[in-house]
């Protein structure tokens, strides 16, 4: 098991210069305070001056109180009797980060957060990279573990908040005394799913693509080396779905930059996934008419047949399927025949749709287009991500695949009269390859983040929906024969399978699984600092 925290006993935490002078000075402020208080002004009035003019002679104890007070400040580099610089105390020493100046860029915000003991009190600094990639820095004020760590964005990214739990959350690591960064990978959006802001225009793609990852970086390593005096000693990236993306894209364009990486659910090859990929699922479900033919009413029914037909597959009835690729399902026997009712069966278009989504979508010849296909024991999450739910709430490929076609895949952006079930599956994929250079990580080379020496732990759960695992899989499989072999790929590259694991372990899944019960950064730091691989990502109970 894995345990759940690790410490490098080469690093020690690391206080920030002048955090604890500048508890003294304030106690000195307060000591003087009072003595000026308690000793009463002579003359008319109680003024401060004499009437003759003269400067009046003070009691002498407070000079003397003062005096003892300053002289201890010397070891922590105080100088008697001038004023402290603000830089020295730790809300100076942060607000000052406002004023940092480096190229291509500035800083828009630096404040202290203290959040009640939740996370350790750290410095928010805001910055902008040009053109437009906005970044956020935390920097704990106590305890920094003199690392650094980094997190990407899910769907087409566009925020700096609001991102909960494990995945593409700075939290883990600066629970973990880590220096930490974000970024909304160069612009904002309303929403995850809304790629307007890609409309005609190619450097937002490009960051969105790469870019904002080196970016982030280069702004976080400025930031720490202004706050700490000293650059960080190790860097470690994690992400997941466009996050696990941004992580493969990290190894292959910064193979030096991180040395460790985690990738969850990676969408490597985000042209066949958002491309071909969700519009054949778009068009498998929609009817001449063009209305959506499987719904959320026959989810759970599928569902339950396919856990009947497969669960006991892998030896066990657990609820779980292990392995999708084991089982294979026949849905003639929940079929609609004569008389029966509707609720209780599939009609044969409904039952079509499941075939075709279990499937890689093919151009017109039968050649496959990307490595796909919705896995078995998916079901539970079908109405978030395929055909919404009864309320009347829309699944959320579709979404995607109308942003990306409309805004993203093309050199002539069509924009919001574009429709997924348009999309040719002989014609459209070329005319994604500007996008695919841009976008696409799911190249099996990552010999030179290899020979840097780097780790990285891939993760993926067999429940997910719109990141199909059958991609992980296959492109670990050919980076093993890139490597040379399996033996040689596992000294820095480990694939893990989680059965019954949504998306990034969004939802909770069968038993409850979900990405609170996975800890894939201690597993890294394991694996980091012994050299010895984990066995699982699991938390330890």
């Amino acid at each position: 098991m894995i345990r759940k925290e690790h410490r490098n006993d080469r690093h020690h935490d690391y206080t920030i210069p002048g955090f604890e002078a500048a508890k003294q000075i304030d106690a000195a402020q307060e000591i003087r305070n009072e003595n000026a208080m308690q000793t009463p002004e002579r003359g008319d009035g109680g003024g401060s001056v004499p009437r003759s003019g003269q400067p009046e002679r003070r009691n002498n104890m407070q000079p003397r109180v003062l005096k003892c007070t300053m002289l201890g400040l010397i070891g922590a580099g105080a100088m008697i009797g001038v004023p402290v610089l603000a830089q020295e105390r730790p809300n100076g020493k942060c607000t000052a980060l406002r004023d940092t100046v480096f190229d291509a860029g500035y800083v828009t915000s630096a404040r202290i957060i203290d959040t009640g003991g939740e996370m350790p009190a750290y410095c928010e600094v805001r910055a902008m990279a040009l053109p437009t990639i906005s970044i956020e820095v935390r920097l704990p004020l106590d305890g920094w573990n003199g690392r650094y760590y980094q997190v990407g964005c899910g769907g087409f990214c566009g925020n700096l908040g609001g991102r909960s739990g494990f995945v593409n959350a700075v939290k883990p690591g600066l629970q973990r005394g880590y220096a930490s960064a974000t970024t909304d990978s160069g612009h904002h959006g309303q929403t995850s799913v809304d790629a307007d802001w890609a409309d005609g225009n190619v450097n937002a793609e490009r960051d969105w693509g790469w870019r904002s990852i080196g970016e982030t970086n280069r702004v976080a390593q400025v930031m720490i080396e202004a706050f700490y005096g000293k650059s960080s000693d190790q860097s470690i990236f994690q992400g997941c779905s466009t996050g696990g993306r941004m992580a493969n894209m990290a190894a292959l364009r910064y193979p030096k930059m991180f040395q460790g990486i985690i990738s969850g659910a990676p969408a490597l090859n985000e042209t066949g996934l958002a491309g071909a990929g969700l519009a054949w699922q778009v068009k498998a479900n929609t009817g001449p008419d063009g209305k959506q033919i499987l719904k959320a009413d026959k989810v759970d029914l599928i569902g339950a047949e396919v856990m009947r037909q497969c669960d006991g597959a892998d030896g066990r009835e657990d609820k779980v399927i292990a392995d999708p690729r084991q089982c294979s399902v026949d849905l003639s026997t929940i079929a609609c025949n004569a008389g029966a009712e509707a609720k209780a069966c599939i009609t044969a278009e409904e039952r079509t749709v499941v075939e075709k989504w279990r499937k890689s979508p093919i151009d017109s010849s039968g050649k496959k287009l990307f490595i796909g296909g919705i896995p078995e024991g998916s079901e539970p999450f079908w109405r978030t991500w395929l055909t919404g739910n009864e309320a009347g709430a829309p699944g959320l490929n579709p979404l995607f695949a109308q942003s990306f076609g409309s805004y993203m895949a093309y050199p002539q952006d069509p924009g919001s009269a574009y429709k997924a079930t348009e999309f040719d599956f002989d014609k459209d994929p070329p005319r994604m390859a500007a996008a695919a250079k841009m976008y696409n990580a799911d190249d099996p080379d990552i010999s030179a983040f290899r020979a840097a020496g780097g780790k990285m732990i891939v993760w993926h759960g067999w429940a997910d929906a719109i990141v199909s695992p059958y991609t992980t899989v296959a492109w670990h499989e050919a980076a093993e024969k890139a490597a040379g072999g399996a033996e040689a790929l596992a000294q820095n590259v480990r694939l893990y399978m989680i059965p019954g694991l949504d998306h990034c372990g969004i939802a909770p899944g069968p038993g409850g699984i979900s990405q609170a019960n996975l800890d894939p950064l201690g597993a890294l730091e394991s694996w980091m600092q012994t050299g010895e691989a984990p066995q699982s990502l699991m938390v330890q109970p």
